[in-house]
């Protein structure tokens, strides 16, 4: 996510950019890919961190000594992905959508994982999960 840099935080917005930028399509779609390969080839589990769900733009520091107690970075923005005019709630609707997928096949539990084809150059990577 941090591929789109400021757009992170000013292209993610539907009511004043109705039409993506290419750096923002470019960080979603990276973003959704890594998600469902994670997802595909992660094991047998999917563990997803606080506000990743949605793409959340910051990170969680809670107060400790080294931020001097700061509780600045100590919260989720979970209005953003329930928010209309933000590009978030597509980024949560693609989580749920995945795992309700997983739940309908329920590969995750499957022994067979193979890597058909893995391409460095040419970016490719196709894999067959599940049963």
């Amino acid at each position: 996510f941090w591929l789109m840099d400021a757009e992170m935080y000013t292209g993610m917005s539907l009511h004043t950019q109705p039409q993506a930028s290419m750096c923002v399509d470019r960080g979603l779609a990276l973003h959704k890919m890594i998600r469902l390969l994670v997802l595909g080839l992660g094991g047998e589990a999917y563990l997803n961190f606080m506000g990743n769900e949605f793409g959340h733009p910051e990170w969680i520091d809670f107060p400790r000594p080294e931020n001097g107690w700061s509780h600045q970075h100590c919260r989720r923005r979970w209005d953003l992905a329930d928010d209309d005019l933000l590009r978030y709630k597509f980024f949560q609707s693609f989580d749920e959508l995945m795992q309700a997928l997983e739940n309908r096949f329920q590969w995750l539990s499957s022994e067979h994982q193979y890597v058909t084809v893995k391409n460095n150059m040419d970016k490719v990577i196709a894999f067959e999960r599940g049963d």
